[in-house]
């Protein structure tokens, strides 16, 4: 039996020593992206182990102070799960993280559609431009344009369309009720362009001979995007949303920290883990807890990643992301 075994991992090696001597100047190109990989991802991994301990700054650099901080096992978790916050922050997270999923990944397919259906394309490519520069102004930047339109005594919302109409100025900085709506919408401004660009890349892969064989056999425009745009765009449509699925506990910080301006009034609405966990670090300086939080986040998102990708390798496993 060991001699079996001995023999088929000599086969098992073989393929792979065969490649490595066939791509050589492919893997030597492939080494420093791997470093960087490992550097910049994997060796942060090592800090995790500051969720199991009651990290203090009492040593001369940040290896002594952990070698002397106290091991107090699950401690930092307990404290996070008990905490009177803890219901509000969770429902807070994921229900956000659906709403953008879903509303995000519509806006964005019929978006790139509307745009890929244009026949002038200096018009497509500026209105892909248009969409795309929110994508990189900052949450600081849109946080300063959303007040613009809300504040209380200058906003053009209070100032230029109400309080004109005979309506009474809102308060949007203490009315929670608003702020799901507000909340959305900015995230539909900053991220739309962004994954409309990624649709319309996979539909420019689409094969103009099938609409031609659609129109010849009667077919209208919205039953050509439904049978023939909207399933062959699907793949691309469930990789993103497992991505979108594994970090679905964790929030945007700039846009519930700095949108709503830290205001403590919409704490209801705007209170995710992220801005719980950044709050509490900077009043408590507690950041073992900190810790505790994000491994939380990334170990809830890890197994929901591989849970959604399961439950899509049973119903179509060519469209599974592995």
């Amino acid at each position: 039996m060991e001699v079996k075994y001995a023999s088929e991992s000599k086969r098992l090696k073989k393929p792979f020593l065969k490649e490595l001597r066939k791509n050589k100047a492919l893997f030597l190109m492939l080494t420093p992206g791997l470093l960087l990989l490992l550097i910049i991802n994997y060796l942060p991994m090592i800090g995790t182990l500051i969720a199991f301990k009651d990290y203090k700054n009492e040593g001369n650099n940040f290896f002594e102070s952990f070698m002397l901080s106290k091991w107090v096992g699950f401690n930092n978790f307990k404290f996070l799960l008990k905490s009177p916050d803890t219901f509000t922050i969770t429902r807070n997270t994921i229900c956000y993280n659906l709403v953008f999923i879903v509303v995000g990944t519509i806006f964005a397919v019929f978006l790139s559609i509307g745009i890929n259906e244009l026949r002038n394309k200096r018009t497509a490519k500026l209105y892909q431009s248009a969409m795309l520069l929110p994508y990189f102004l900052s949450w600081v930047v849109i946080s300063f344009l959303f007040f613009g339109f809300l504040s209380v005594d200058k906003g053009i919302i209070n100032k230029d369309i109400l309080v004109p109409l005979g309506k009474k100025a809102i308060e949007w900085y203490s009315a929670p009720k608003y702020w799901p709506f507000i909340l959305v919408f900015a995230n539909l401004l900053k991220y739309s362009g962004y994954n409309c660009i990624i649709y319309l890349a996979s539909l420019t892969g689409i094969d103009e001979e099938l609409y031609e064989a659609a129109i010849l056999d009667g077919a209208t425009k919205w039953q050509q995007i439904t049978k023939i745009t909207i399933p062959l765009l699907s793949s691309v449509i469930i990789i993103m949303t497992l991505l979108a699925v594994g970090r679905i506990f964790n929030a945007d910080f700039g846009l519930f920290f700095n949108v709503p301006m830290n205001s403590g009034p919409l704490f209801e609405s705007t209170n995710v883990i992220d801005t719980y966990v950044y709050r509490g670090l900077m009043n408590n300086g507690d950041i073992g807890m900190s810790s505790a939080a994000g491994l939380y986040q990334s170990v809830v998102g890890f197994i929901l990643i591989l849970l959604a990708n399961f439950i899509v390798r049973k119903i179509d496993k060519e469209k599974a992301l592995f």
